[in-house]
């Protein structure tokens, strides 16, 4: 359904360095850099996903919103520690609730949430179902 996400940052380098950490847990090569149209961004293409960070094209400042949340697939609890460890290290914020499970009939998954250092909140996400159709 998507072809790409595009987050933007005011901070290309902090962004860049939490993001090549965090997603080569997840099995992501570290970024490439591109310029487009003179606008720098950073771009990771993994499992047929790609996601890119710029600065606003506008000029205006970044910031995060209300209400937006990004998902990563994790392929197992300890990668999911492993890339929330990696975020963390890279100026990642722990928000919400602690890292565990949240039950629901049919929905039972793994999940930590963090934002990047521009403020996007981001999940982490493990589901038994993904580990059993590997």
């Amino acid at each position: 359904m998507l072809s790409h996400l595009l987050l933007g940052t005011n901070n290309l380098h902090a962004s860049r360095q939490f993001y090549d950490a965090m997603l080569g847990i997840l099995g992501a090569a570290p970024s490439t850099h591109t310029n487009v149209n003179g606008y720098e961004r950073h771009v990771w293409d993994h499992d047929g996903t790609r996601l890119m960070i710029a600065t606003p094209r506008d000029g205006e400042a970044c910031t995060h919103y209300n209400g937006f949340t990004l998902g990563f697939k994790t392929t197992s609890i300890a990668q999911l520690h492993q890339a929330l460890d990696a975020a963390l290290a890279h100026g990642g914020v722990a928000v919400e609730d602690a890292p565990g499970w949240r039950r629901a009939p049919g929905n039972d998954r793994y999940l930590a949430y963090v934002r990047d250092p521009a403020g996007h909140k981001l999940c982490l996400m493990f589901r038994e179902a993904w580990a059993k159709s590997a």
